[in-house]
């Protein structure tokens, strides 16, 4: 297959014990975990495979997940040298996405991706943020009601465009809760607030932008081997400076996955997730071109064999 575009997941998707397959069978992986742990001063090994509580905190969760998506696309790349038609992640994702194309360093993405968790988490210290899930609603009637709800101020706007009738949204924790009953009166089959401290791609993240756009004028390349797809846009981009400009906006804007997904699947043959299967299950309630997902030796080998 020629016509693949490569993905790579977002928060939501880690777990205790992701990439320790890798890590047990792997030499590339182990160099990869060493010089994370390096770089950023705390160990991913007992991050990732043993329990705790620092993996569900945004500066921790999110170089863990792009430190797993990016080994397992280094295997990957490393076994088979077919190029994607573009790269493509969801939220965080998009780092990683960003890092495969060759525009990011692998430990300076690792270290944006920690800086950008903090940030966050500074930007909502002094707010009762939060994010719901909502299931069974349609996207125009999440629009409408969060229009109207901001229009008496309360602070709530859709986030995530994840799949039909899946979309999470964001603001003030009381506000969200407080609109349950209103998200399911009009369809909402559940309406599921997230374990989240942070309202990611929402207004409440403005004062991040700045601080990030200075990490990210500072580590972010030119060259990219394959355009990149915007959740801003929904569209690809392959320049440092469009890289900067969508990436912070990414903060404040909702994250159009769905959109994405659907204009690339227009001319993809399948897509490939690297570190994890959420994407793939997405996937499979918005278009009919195959997933296949990269999340241990086993299942390295299993799509190194089906493409």
């Amino acid at each position: 297959m020629d016509n693949m575009v490569f993905l790579f997941p977002g928060q939501g998707s880690q777990k205790i014990g992701m990439g320790k397959d890798f890590y047990d069978h792997s030499e590339v992986a182990k160099e990869m975990f060493f010089k994370a742990n390096k770089r950023l001063g705390f160990e991913f090994e007992s991050l990732l495979f043993e329990e705790n509580e620092c993996l569900e905190q945004t500066e921790y969760t999110q170089p863990a997940i792009l430190l797993v998506s990016l080994i397992a696309y280094r295997l990957f790349n490393d076994a088979c040298k077919k190029s994607p038609k573009s790269f493509l992640g969801h939220s965080l994702g998009e780092f990683s996405a960003l890092s495969a194309s060759g525009a990011l360093d692998f430990l300076d993405a690792l270290e944006l991706v920690h800086k950008r968790g903090l940030l966050m988490k500074k930007a909502c210290s002094s707010i009762n943020a939060g994010m719901m899930a909502l299931v069974g609603i349609d996207d125009e009637k999440v629009e409408e009601i969060t229009e109207a709800q901001r229009a008496l101020s309360k602070k709530v706007w859709p986030a995530n465009y994840n799949s039909e009738g899946q979309i999470v949204v964001a603001g003030d924790k009381n506000d969200l809760v407080s609109l349950e009953e209103v998200f399911k009166e009009q369809g909402a089959k559940r309406a599921v607030l997230l374990p989240m401290s942070v309202a990611s791609h929402c207004p409440l993240l403005e004062s991040a932008q700045e601080e990030l756009g200075k990490y990210m004028q500072q580590w972010i390349g030119d060259v990219f081997c394959a355009p990149v797809v915007s959740n801003v846009s929904a569209n690809e981009y392959c320049s440092k400076k469009e890289a900067i400009e969508l990436l912070s906006q990414q903060l404040v804007r909702p994250v159009k996955y769905k959109q994405s997904i659907l204009h690339v699947s227009q001319t993809t043959e399948c897509f490939i997730e690297f570190g994890g299967t959420v994407l793939k299950g997405l996937n499979k309630r918005i278009c009919d071109k195959p997933t296949h997902s990269i999340v241990d030796m086993q299942s390295l080998e299993q799509v190194l064999s089906q493409i």
